[in-house]
């Protein structure tokens, strides 16, 4: 049975939580009215296109910190999360002879590990932000493994039509799906099992709710486990809710996608 984390139990697009949020928070009302206002302008900008709006987003919030732009507000928290996605994937079987696709690599915050781990070649990264990925050539330059020969791609859809059928041990998205209205979730869902090894499998963490599902900005989509699992099934893909990640208290939640014995 999943248990319900402290994380899950707020609609944070509810009229009331906005509320108590203001009075308890009244010094981060403005910033949120800032973001409030770039976002839609954004979305106006780019229309019904749900990855164009989130890589002008990411244009916008890599300008100013790509460490930010990830979701990290301190350097010392990007390497932390960096570190928890890297030892809890090796905790689970990553082994160096291993083929790896990272769907939202951003700049490197795990996937400098995964490279510098995984033998040359290994490690292939995607990202819809054309700023995010050239901080990500920053990162490997920094830490020195170019020689280790990633791929990193710009893309524009889940389609993953640049990689070959069974083409990777592991899939790996971490804060990716939880930007993402639930039609770009089910494009994924659609094309990963035919990248994935028949003894391979897909992980992705989402924001998790017990209540209804919602959204906020257009940047946070919160979703019901049981709502993930039914649409990765539709698709031929078996999906179990990850207990031992939630118990590391990041705050979103993860599934694991596999073929079917």
């Amino acid at each position: 049975m999943v248990r319900e984390a402290d994380f899950v139990k707020k609609n944070r697009s509810s009229l009331s939580h906005k509320i108590s949020f203001a009075v308890k928070n009244p010094g981060k009302v403005p910033r949120y009215a800032r973001r409030l206002a770039r976002d839609t302008w954004l979305k106006w900008r780019t229309g019904d296109d749900h990855l164009a709006y989130y890589a002008a987003v990411m244009k916008s919030d890599t300008a100013r910190n790509p460490e930010a732009a990830v979701g990290s507000q301190t350097h010392g928290r990007w390497v932390a999360l960096g570190k928890m996605q890297f030892t809890y994937l090796k905790k689970h079987g990553l082994v160096p002879s291993q083929t790896m696709l990272e769907i939202g690599c951003g700049n490197l915050r795990a996937g400098r590990l995964f490279i510098e781990y995984l033998d040359t070649g290994n490690y292939s990264g995607i990202d819809i932000s054309r700023d995010i990925l050239k901080a990500a050539r920053r990162t490997l330059a920094e830490y020195g493994i170019e020689a280790k020969r990633p791929s990193l791609s710009l893309v524009s859809d889940n389609r993953f039509s640049a990689f070959p059928d069974a083409a990777f041990d592991v899939i790996h998205a971490h804060s990716v799906y939880s930007h993402c209205p639930i039609n770009v979730i089910e494009e994924c869902f659609v094309h990963v099992g035919r990248i994935l090894k028949p003894s391979g499998h897909f992980d992705f963490t989402f924001d998790r709710t017990e209540g209804e599902e919602h959204q906020v900005l257009n940047e946070d989509f919160y979703y019901r486990t049981e709502t993930l699992v039914a649409l990765a099934e539709k698709h031929g893909l078996k999906a179990e809710f990850m207990q031992d990640w939630e118990e590391l208290k990041h705050n979103q939640s993860k599934i694991r996608i596999t073929h079917p014995a």
